[in-house]
């Protein structure tokens, strides 16, 4: 790793970080030559069978962000909004993480939450974790709440006062508004894939970092499912990597130090 997590944000090119929801996705993403790998809540809340935003990743994320801390990569764990409202204990869970950097959200059961409770967790979080990457993620545009520049623009201003490292701001994708807001908020810009724009695009309107979120999970059951509906069917089957090469994949993780 010739990067640390924070540089690779200010790097030539945006960060594009792979979201992974289990150890095999991680692997695979770490096979496919990415230096930091963040994780999808509503990847791990899907595995376990509960729907996303719920506070139900709470233990699986602490499970999987050990299993993930063996990689020889960077890893950011989604948090959700911290799985508590009182900053401590918010402080408490991610500092029991041994990742590089988190997502946390300022929406809690699909509201947005009071941008100074947000901010004061973020304060703690920082006060717990100097060097841990924090980014905060600004709700207003993926819930459709206050979806408006300035709106973000302010919550993302306490955030960053508060002392946080990237400010992620899901479901804005109109250039001129990514581009009011990275200007605006005075640390690097974390947008989802936005397929209408290519990296070098969305570089060019200001944004540094670029998340695949759940997308990659998404597709990976789709494309389960449409496994099974072509053998039923007899029709050709997608191509796919070699059980051995999975599984000897499998064995040097267990077998690696740590």
């Amino acid at each position: 790793m010739a990067m640390t997590f924070r540089e690779l944000h200010y790097a030539d090119r945006p960060l594009v970080l792979p979201n992974a929801w289990d150890v095999p996705s991680a692997l695979a993403f770490l096979d496919a030559g990415f230096a930091a790998i963040g994780t999808t809540s509503f990847g791990v809340a899907s595995s376990l069978g509960r729907p996303d935003g719920g506070r139900s990743t709470r233990e699986a994320n602490l499970s999987l962000a050990r299993a993930l801390s063996r990689l020889p990569c960077h890893i950011s764990v989604d948090v959700e909004d911290g799985y508590a409202d009182e900053p401590d204990q918010v402080a408490e869970y991610v500092a029991a993480l041994d990742v590089a950097g988190i997502n946390i959200e300022d929406s809690s059961a699909g509201r947005l939450t009071s941008p100074d409770a947000h901010a004061a967790k973020v304060a703690e979080i920082k006060r717990r974790r100097p060097g841990l990457f924090v980014n905060a993620r600004v709700d207003t545009y993926w819930l459709g709440q206050d979806a408006t520049v300035d709106a973000t623009l302010d919550r993302a201003a306490r955030y960053v006062e508060a002392g946080a490292d990237g400010v992620f701001v899901p479901g804005a994708a109109e250039p001129s508004v990514l581009r009011e807001l990275a200007a605006g908020i005075g640390v690097p810009l974390n947008v989802l894939v936005v397929p209408a724009l290519s990296i070098d695009e969305l570089a060019g309107v200001g944004v540094r970092r670029v998340s695949t979120g759940s997308l990659p999970y998404r597709v990976a059951i789709d494309a389960a499912a449409e496994v099974a509906v072509a053998v039923r069917d007899g029709r050709a089957v997608p191509a796919a990597s070699p059980y051995p090469d999975m599984q000897a994949r499998l064995i040097r993780y267990e077998q690696a130090p740590g």
